[in-house]
């Protein structure tokens, strides 16, 4: 891959990546939104259930940036394929055998998997892209992940009605063992570059950067927007009265509407019509007024507020990452990657525990209102700060 590339890469070496980002969300969500429902002999408690669902997340959030280191060192590709490979082998255990104590090591698993195969696909969504198609290619690897978010909870739900957790792990274990054979064929081998020499101060340096704090910081606050809305617009339909069909509707326009803008977003960054600071600050405002719209009774507050943060969070995602991808030295790629991933694992988690503390004490309004005042808060920060952040230098190698 050299730097004087000015194409975007064909389609044929994309899909595999989009797969793999539909793949762990499938994965992630699928399994989440069932494990309770019909999952007794392996699911006793809410204990247990709140330790599952955990497992999944801890594993990304510790090993998603030493993934995405090794991802520079010796390549994304193994990486990437290692990964999915891995994926199928965990999701494997609890299918051969649906004891409680595979469950464990399955999630567990499957978890370390897609924090390998995860970072190392936004990686090579750059690597294998100019600059000036990124957010394009971003755009439709965000539109395939909300696409398995979207699926994961109901198809996950018609095969574990029709067979069980069993049969779902099934369909992860042929699913990840496609897109691995897939990936193998399609996607090319992107040689790791020549790395500058790196002291721990040097990256503490590198990740506190405004270049990578901006886009991270936006992108985590997305990520809680988002997993507050899944989680909470279902709760304040059922407190309105409505019913599951309603509140599942809304669950699906967010994920929609998310799904529908990442690639439109994408288009007009890479066309000149938006800008990452720009963009990621409307969309942290947009998701912030749905928010406040979710603090409205009824069908029309549960829809509005859906809609509008699916739209906030669909813009900031392809934008973030193609700013993050713009401001890195190519061959710290799957490192940043990693990196802000983690920060999206903080904000899935932070965001709901945020609003369920402050809904304990008060009211889930109050709740909505406090995320959404950050937001808004973080929005008029990145309109204030006109700084440019540093271009990336090439260093010596090492040897």
């Amino acid at each position: 891959m050299t730097a004087a590339k000015t194409q975007a890469a064909p389609a044929r070496q994309m899909w595999p990546l989009y797969a793999a980002g539909f793949t762990t969300a499938f994965g992630a969500h699928g399994i989440a939104a069932n494990l309770g429902g019909r999952s007794d002999d392996a699911v006793t408690s809410l204990l247990v259930l709140g330790g599952l669902l955990a497992l999944y997340d801890g594993a990304e959030v510790l090993l998603k940036p030493v993934f995405g280191t090794l991802a520079d060192r010796i390549g994304a590709r193994p990486v990437l394929l290692g990964g999915l490979v891995a994926f199928a082998a965990a999701s494997s255990v609890y299918m051969v055998a649906d004891s409680p104590g595979l469950l464990w090591a399955a999630r567990l698993g499957q978890g370390a998997a897609a924090a390998a195969f995860s970072p190392s696909a936004a990686a090579l969504v750059a690597r294998l892209n100019p600059a000036a198609k990124r957010g394009r290619a971003f755009g439709g690897y965000g539109f395939y992940k909300s696409i398995g978010y979207t699926l994961g909870p109901l198809l996950g739900g018609v095969l574990v009605w029709a067979g069980g957790l069993g049969l779902l792990f099934a369909v992860l274990t042929a699913l990840g063992a496609a897109v691995a054979a897939w990936a193998a064929l399609a996607v090319p081998d992107v040689a790791p570059l020549p790395r500058a020499r790196q002291t721990v101060l040097d990256l503490a340096r590198r990740l506190t950067r405004r270049s990578f704090l901006a886009p991270t910081s936006a992108l985590a606050a997305a990520t809680a927007a988002l997993s507050v809305g899944v989680g909470f617009l279902p709760v304040s339909g059922r407190a309105a009265g409505l019913g599951t069909v309603a509140t599942g509707a809304a669950v699906s326009v967010l994920a929609a509407c998310a799904a529908v803008v990442q690639p439109r977003a994408g288009r007009a960054l890479d066309e000149g019509r938006l800008t990452p600071r720009g963009g990621m600050s409307a969309g942290l405002l947009i998701a912030a007024v749905g928010l406040a719209c979710a603090t409205l009774p009824g069908l029309t507050g549960v829809l509005t507020g859906a809609a509008l943060i699916g739209a906030g969070t669909g813009l900031i995602t392809p934008l973030g990452f193609a700013a993050l991808a713009a401001s890195t030295p190519t061959e710290r790629l799957g490192q940043t990657m990693g990196a802000a991933e983690l920060g999206r694992e903080l904000g899935d988690a932070g965001g709901p525990l945020l609003v369920a503390v402050i809904a304990s004490s008060t009211t889930l309004a109050h709740g909505y209102a406090t995320l959404a005042v950050l937001l808004a808060a973080g929005s008029l920060l990145g309109l204030a700060s006109r700084r440019p952040g540093p271009t990336p230098r090439t260093a010596a190698p090492e040897h």
